[in-house]
């Protein structure tokens, strides 16, 4: 779910089976491809291109992946897909709002695909606009807990923009806003910490909190919707807490 909620981590967590692996490989290189076809091939002077293969690389996609991908977005190898970004907004149980990005080639089979995975799965559709009022674009820092506190990345990334550092036990999320992204991730390395993945994502402003069983219909909704080649990141507002994750895995 795109990291903001605890959900994140454990769904990350149980989601190593290969089917599921694959369909992330093929998500992580489109962002590589789409990354190299707008900024260019050279990580060094393209940040986005520069996130993407750091997070493939955390991801365990091959070296040789993400080098093909990198001269297919760049148009180094004359082939590549010309995708676009669309953006599809709807409702999940208990009113949670979905903000549904897809990368495709194909915008009616995108489209498509998003309204089944949704009306199939208790979900509706909405008008462009009633949802994405709710969220802002922000930079979106992933940073495993391990060998760090929440103490020492704010100390490293406040000088750098860094608004906010949220506690999700195994990782922190530091949100800043999405033109401040390279520097908060820079300030990170600096200071010797260690970072999964760093993008531009939606936030939301106000959260919806679940019982078990509405999060349960919202998760089944999330994955029918990620299972989608088309659907590249879903963003909701659905907050559920430590104690509804338990009572699910139990």
């Amino acid at each position: 779910m795109s990291g903001h909620s605890k959900w994140a981590t454990t769904k990350h967590k149980k989601a190593a089976i290969d089917a599921k692996r694959g369909k992330l490989f093929a998500k992580l290189i489109k962002n590589i491809e789409v990354a190299a076809r707008n900024g260019g091939p050279d990580p060094d002077g393209n940040p986005t291109l520069f996130d993407a293969i750091q997070k493939a690389k955390k991801n365990s996609v091959p070296a040789d992946n993400i080098t093909r991908a990198v001269k297919r977005g760049g148009g180094l190898d004359g082939g590549g897909v010309n995708y676009e970004t669309i953006m599809y907004e709807g409702y999940a149980a208990g009113g949670v709002a979905l903000l549904i990005e897809c990368l495709t080639d194909n915008r009616n089979r995108a489209a498509s695909e998003v309204r089944v995975a949704v009306t199939r799965n208790g979900g509706s559709m909405a008008d462009p606009g009633s949802v994405s009022y709710n969220f802002n674009r922000k930079g979106v820092i992933v940073v495993p807990a391990e060998g760090t506190d929440e103490d020492a990345i704010l100390e490293a990334t406040l000088d750098a923009g860094a608004e906010e550092v949220k506690d999700h036990s195994e990782t922190f999320e530091v949100i800043c806003e999405a033109t401040d992204l390279v520097a908060v991730r820079t300030a990170l390395v600096e200071a010797g910490i260690d970072y999964d993945s760093a993008d531009a994502s939606f936030v939301p402003g106000l959260e919806v909190s679940l019982d078990a069983d509405t999060a349960v219909k919202v998760f089944r909704l999330i994955d029918a919707l990620e299972d989608s080649d088309e659907v590249q990141n879903v963003y909701t507002n659905a907050d559920v807490s430590d104690e509804v994750l338990a009572e699910i895995d139990a």
